[in-house]
């Protein structure tokens, strides 16, 4: 499945209206670590039919992030059912994310 870019303008229809466990991934195309994260968010949205895999641009899309309260970037941020289910600061390792989505 694609990842898809999230803004002001699909977030409610996309990540609160899923049916399905939505993976955000808050970054900028700017910071070191969100590219290395990049590759691994990557892989799960070409692996899991299971996740929508989204991607928010915080420079781009401020108030969305201002939401999920978001001060450091890559913020990986699960919501089920609408609702944070958990958040992640920082780089994660492929594992770690896939332990994020049990």
């Amino acid at each position: 499945m694609a990842i898809i870019n999230l803004t002001v303008n699909n977030f409610n229809e996309v990540a609160l209206n899923s049916q399905k466990p939505v993976l955000i991934d808050f970054y900028a195309t700017w910071c070191g670590p969100c590219k290395m994260m990049a590759p691994i968010v990557e892989e799960i949205a070409n692996t899991r039919d299971d996740v929508v895999v989204c991607k928010v641009d915080v420079d781009e899309e401020g108030a969305i992030a201002n939401a999920y309260d978001i001060h450091s970037i890559p913020t990986l941020v699960l919501l089920k059912d609408g609702k944070l289910a958990d958040k992640a600061v920082g780089y994660r390792p492929l594992e770690a994310v896939l332990e994020m989505l049990k």
